[in-house]
């Protein structure tokens, strides 16, 4: 491959046989090349394919402003994440996350770290994507020595959040108190503390973090199992009422009643949470 154009001497841009263009790095790759000299493989270390092109420029001007280690722990933070959780994250957390922890570091040096006012919702709604969070604090110390407050593992948590989803920030955090909000529902209508460590607990909380998420992009659950739905209201009723008090917060928050499949899987989960 051809080098298309040089960042710094550790990163350029290519295109492949199929006209897709790459970000490569490596330490040394691009010291004394120009764009139309031939790539030594021998230096690619990472090979980035951004599919947005958007968020392809947006990468590019950041590779201006971090160094190639900054780049290469943030991508082992990705790739533990999308391994953990099973499943692939938006392309935008690669230039979110990375600008994150750069301009994080930046307010380190100085003094300036940042309080977060979600940390208490984070460390119980999103309980996987925060523990990578405290583990990307350690990537971080070891490889670039510096120490990050545990703030920011809420923040690195969010954003793999944002990328789970495919929000934007704003909205996971619109998201994330909805969510606060139905739990609050269901702990004050049934008078009971949740078991947080429970398997049927994090179902509840996985749930909810979708069905949060469909509120704010407007895309409702719609199904035909009307007879599923009687037999589970009328089983369980305790639960049921607990739904219709969601549903009225949903209609006063959101200006939309629930479907009666969004009400039967709130209820079947709410059933579950409270009894076993």
């Amino acid at each position: 491959m051809k080098i298309e154009k040089v960042f710094n001497n550790n990163v350029v841009s290519a295109f492949n046989e199929e006209n897709i263009e790459l970000v490569i790095m490596g330490k040394g790759l691009a010291f004394q090349k120009r764009p139309g000299d031939e790539i030594d493989d021998d230096k690619i270390e990472k090979v980035f394919t951004l599919k947005n092109k958007d968020m392809s420029e947006r990468f590019k001007t950041l590779l201006y402003e971090v160094s190639l280690e900054l780049m290469e722990v943030t991508e082992e933070i990705i790739k533990k994440a999308k391994s953990r959780l099973g499943r692939e994250l938006n392309d935008s957390i690669y230039v979110s996350l990375t600008d994150h922890i750069n301009f994080a570091i930046e307010r380190n040096k100085k003094g300036l770290d940042i309080r977060n006012a979600l940390l208490w919702e984070i460390k119980k709604l999103y309980k996987d994507e925060f523990s990578l969070g405290l583990e990307a604090l350690g990537m971080i110390k070891e490889k670039l020595d510096v120490t990050l407050p545990e703030d920011e593992a809420g923040f690195i948590a969010m954003h793999i959040v944002n990328a789970e989803l495919n929000e934007e920030m704003p909205n996971i955090v619109n998201i994330t108190k909805t969510m606060q909000d139905i739990l609050k529902i269901v702990k004050y209508h049934f008078k009971m503390d949740f078991n947080e460590e429970s398997l049927n607990f994090f179902r509840f909380v996985t749930h909810l973090k979708f069905f949060a998420q469909r509120l704010y992009s407007k895309t409702y659950m719609v199904g035909e199992d009307d007879f599923l739905f009687e037999a589970v209201k009328n089983k369980h009723k305790q639960a049921y009422e607990c739904t219709e008090k969601i549903n009225d917060y949903v209609k006063r928050q959101f200006d939309y009643e629930l479907t009666n499949d969004e009400k039967l899987y709130l209820t079947i989960h709410i059933e579950r949470v409270i009894n076993r």
